[in-house]
């Protein structure tokens, strides 16, 4: 059986010339509590990692994207490096069986719980910068990301569903066109289920029932289905139902 460290190390495509570096960027807090002797966990090179990664992707956007302003390159870092992207990362590299902590953190699903996996994921990038220097962290770092574009593709809609929405509907229809409304909320304080309420001029178009308050996504509800909302044409195409009407 392989050692999940050796396997992460191949995913990674980086062996680590100071294996020490390695085994601190992978020592959780929880780890010292039943290693006394150990003294420093991966924190410190969680702070690194973060600085690196935001230099590397930054340069990055700001080469793949030449013609966007600072604030959509913000818009677009900030998807890419937020705590559950980092996570669903480490996942992609199977970070967490690699993780060295405390036999109570691992029982209560410590190796899978977001917090740990994203900042592992941060002070791996710092040890990598450590023990291979900027050129080696910027390979590691564009290897796991691999196509910003298509990334980013992935996680916008995800990230800000109301915005995409208003961008969509707003050329047609307005600024104030679109309302969203609560429309229910039921369970208990530690699972509740809200149901929203997507309108555009005050006529139901789609609704959601889920644990957040997040509107109807564009791919459209029962009342207004796909050709509603779902895509700038479909928008178009009711825009002028409207107007005939």
């Amino acid at each position: 059986m392989n050692d999940p460290s050796d396997v992460l190390q191949q995913r990674i495509g980086h062996h680590f010339a100071e294996p020490a570096l390695l085994d601190l960027a992978l020592t959780h807090p929880s780890w010292l509590q039943d290693h006394p002797a150990t003294t420093a966990s991966n924190q410190r090179l969680e702070f690194l990692g973060d600085a690196v990664l935001q230099l590397v992707l930054t340069t990055a956007l700001f080469e793949t994207f030449p013609d966007e302003r600072e604030g959509e390159l913000s818009k677009r870092r900030a998807a890419l490096t937020n705590g559950a992207y980092l996570a669903r990362l480490a996942h992609e590299i199977s970070l967490g069986p690699a993780l060295r902590m405390s036999v109570s953190e691992s029982a209560t699903g410590g190796r899978s719980r977001d917090s740990a996996l994203e900042d592992a994921f941060e002070a791996l990038l710092g040890a990598v910068y450590r023990d291979g220097g900027f050129a080696a962290a910027q390979r590691v770092i564009l290897k796991l990301y691999g196509d910003l574009d298509a990334r980013l593709h992935a996680v916008i809609d995800d990230t800000n569903p109301k915005g995409q929405l208003q961008e969509r509907v707003q050329p047609h229809f307005g600024n104030n066109a679109l309302r969203y409304e609560v429309a229910h909320i039921a369970g208990e304080d530690h699972a509740r289920e809200y149901e929203a309420h997507l309108y555009l001029h005050e006529e139901l178009t789609g609704n959601r029932r889920g644990p957040s308050k997040n509107p109807p996504k564009l791919r459209g509800g029962p009342a207004g289905g796909p050709g509603c909302c779902g895509s700038a044409s479909g928008v178009g195409r009711r825009h002028d139902q409207m107007r005939s009407s």
